[in-house]
């Protein structure tokens, strides 16, 4: 689980609004770019190239 204080400065790497953690806590979600990225070892992975798109589903 990642830092409360962590999570608190992570944006979304391409419109820079915050992320939150989806329902199952194992991605952060960006509600404006409909964009997931996932968590890998306790760390979050914010690269564009490795977000999945939830637009459209």
């Amino acid at each position: 689980m990642i830092d409360q204080a962590l999570l608190d400065i992570l944006a979304c790497p391409k419109c820079k609004k915050s992320v939150q953690y989806t329902a199952d806590k194992t991605a952060l979600l960006c509600e404006k770019c409909q964009l997931e990225y996932p968590i890998r070892d306790d760390i979050p992975v914010m690269l564009i190239d490795e977000a999945k798109s939830l637009a459209g589903s």
